[in-house]
């Protein structure tokens, strides 16, 4: 039992000893198009109103630590270009041009604010920057990969390389730039020194919780943090449990958990929940919103259980047994509920249990306890990962591609280019994230069910050396999400009487 990590996303018996291991929510969707947290489902775990602003302050010293490292950048090949050889050597030490290739730099500032307009921006347009403009833009602060350091360091002597190790981009001999090159390794760890630690919460009901980092599941590696999961494994000791986070879906969630994070931390899971609602699995039966959602419809529901069994067979491909949890909603009928169960169980699910954690608390969610339980119990094979390291970057992401449905992969010219190069300088042996929309297995999001036989675009390929992953951009993905029609925002404000968030809850 020891060195091994329960994944899944609700408590189990409250007599068993239990930590809870979640992602700090980003305010971009916050006050986007979530309202709440990222993970959309934690009103059950914390009160919102304190969850989703500020609390951690992890992403605060991310997005200062990353934008210390872009101005660096910058100011860097600034002085390089107006300043001598001597003067330049006599400033720095030890006395190395670089020599950056602004073409080639992947580094981006970023905020945790939803803001498409800043996805593409030039800089260096004032007087006293000499004409040297480039363009660049903005990512949220969760898809830095300082974040992806943060959740996949196991210490501060870990951290300090790893973010030494981010490479920014190239010189103009073809050189990878990192950041120690830049000397800005030790100031981004003292930034991060203290995000290291994770923040001590306790659920409504009083059992702890680990709340660390923030990675976006669907443009970064998407899991709560190594360090917070080896703390809680051991503070519950061998019979204990720890519930530990990987968001959205077997397709992406769930496999970078297994082949980025347990290679890291070298932790396995014993079990893994799926949630499920029959609302949404109407949606992945081809209806729009309409009063299907909330009248009797079995054959619907049936038909959108394809995507819920692909799930439920890309999960289990890893080793480990499946547990799906179906949020039950007071429209939900028991003939729906059973044509859940039923198709889970036929895709191969250890177990399905309809769960009311959300109308009865913890007492809602004692049968998906037990079951999980059983199900740790019941492991008999190991941790299988979906490729080996050595094959090469595109065998890996075709390797992914094909867990999709796809056919195929189609790599822009520019994926091409980059493929090309991190192979060359030697990066080809890491593992793949890639950055996908949460809404289909496919790159297109209305693509609904399990779709298959398509061909998978790759329309970017960037490099997270420090965090330990090569990061490709499928379809139209944007780093940088952008606000809705009407935004969340709408609904926030605050009761000046009793100084009361409203909105978030």
């Amino acid at each position: 039992m020891k060195n091994s990590v329960r994944s899944f996303s609700l408590c189990v018996k409250s007599y068993d000893q239990v930590v809870t291991c979640l992602r700090q929510p980003s305010q971009g969707p916050t006050f986007g198009i979530k309202g709440g947290a990222a993970g959309g489902g934690y009103s059950q775990v914390i009160p919102m109103d304190e969850f989703n602003l500020h609390m951690t302050g992890d992403i605060h010293a991310i997005t200062a630590a990353n934008n210390l490292l872009a101005a660096a950048i910058d100011t860097r090949i600034f002085h390089e270009s107006s300043q001598s050889d001597k003067a330049l050597f006599n400033r720095l030490c030890p006395p190395n041009k670089l020599d950056i290739d602004p073409e080639s730099i992947t580094w981006r500032r970023v905020m945790d604010v939803n803001d498409r307009f800043l996805r593409k921006i030039s800089i260096g347009e004032g007087p006293d920057e000499k004409g040297m403009v480039r363009e660049t833009g903005f990512d949220i602060s969760v898809a830095s990969e300082i974040m992806a350091v943060l959740a996949l360091t196991t210490s501060l002597s870990d951290m300090r390389e790893r973010l030494g190790k981010m490479v920014v981009g190239n010189s103009r001999a073809g050189e990878p730039v990192t950041a120690d090159d830049l000397g800005v390794g030790g100031a981004l760890t003292v930034l991060m020194k203290d995000a290291i630690n994770p923040t001590l919460m306790q659920t409504l009901e009083g059992t702890p919780v680990l709340v660390h980092a923030g990675p976006f599941a669907n443009i970064a590696h998407g899991n709560s943090s190594v360090v917070a999961d080896k703390i809680a494994l051991k503070l519950v000791g061998p019979g204990g449990f720890v519930v530990t986070e990987a968001g959205f879906g077997a397709d992406i969630g769930t496999e970078k958990f297994m082949n980025i994070k347990c290679r890291y931390s070298g932790l396995t899971p014993q079990c893994a929940i799926i949630v499920a609602t029959i609302r949404a699995l109407k949606m992945h039966g081809g209806k729009p919103l309409d009063r299907a959602y909330t009248t009797e419809n079995v054959a619907l529901v049936e038909a959108g259980c394809i995507n819920l069994a692909r799930h439920v067979a890309n999960t289990k491909a890893y080793g480990v047994n499946v547990v799906v949890a179906v949020n039950m909603f007071s429209t939900d009928t028991e003939a729906e509920l059973n044509a859940v169960r039923d198709a889970a169980l036929a895709a191969g699910a250890f177990d399905a249990v309809v769960c009311t954690h959300h109308a009865h608390g913890g007492k809602g969610a004692v049968d998906l306890g037990l079951a999980v339980q059983r199900a740790c119990e019941n492991v008999n094979q190991p941790l299988k990962f979906l490729y080996p390291l050595d094959i090469g970057i595109k065998d890996k992401i075709e390797a992914i591609a094909k867990s999709y449905g796809a056919s195929g992969v189609e790599y822009s010219e520019l994926a091409e280019k980059q493929i090309e190069m991190y192979t060359k300088q030697g990066f080809s042996g890491l593992p793949i994230c890639m950055a996908k929309t949460q809404y289909s297995f496919s790159h297109n999001a209305a693509s609904k069910g399990a779709p298959s036989g398509f061909m998978l675009p790759i329309r970017d390929v960037r490099a997270s050396i420090g965090a330990g992953f090569i990061y490709p951009l499928v379809g139209t993905m944007s780093t940088m999400p952008g606000l809705p029609t009407r935004p969340c925002f709408y609904e926030i404000d605050l009761d000046t009487a009793t100084g009361k968030v409203i909105g978030l809850s």
